[in-house]
């Protein structure tokens, strides 16, 4: 079982922010920015390129829980960043789907 799914499960702790009955959204516990939000399904899907026409609704329920959490957080206005990554040479670390929320500074982009 992968690490959200303990979260999920709560077999693990994690610094909830949101959760329904789908979504669940927690502090990364290595945050890149001063706002570092993980938003992820409940359902287990490892990787985004597993999205296809009968989950598309996921991301698009995850960019609005991103938005919301961004106006709870005060930075709606000043500017976030959201971010997947997909499969280990873009970054991703967990593989289960899982939305970067980032804000509270200046960011630079870099690729």
């Amino acid at each position: 079982m992968c690490i959200f799914c303990k979260i999920i499960n709560n077999e693990m702790p994690s610094s909830k922010v949101y959760e329904d009955k789908n979504y669940l959204a927690f502090k990364d516990i290595n945050p890149k920015a001063p706002i570092h939000i993980l938003i992820i399904p409940k359902q287990h899907i490892e990787y985004l390129s597993d999205i296809d026409d009968s989950n598309k609704h996921i991301i698009g329920d995850m960019a609005i829980i991103a938005n919301k959490l961004a106006k709870e957080l005060g930075i709606d206005k000043s500017g976030y960043r959201i971010l997947i990554n997909n499969g280990e040479d873009a970054g991703q670390e967990v593989f289960h789907i899982h939305m970067h929320l980032l804000g509270g500074k200046k960011m630079k982009f870099s690729v």
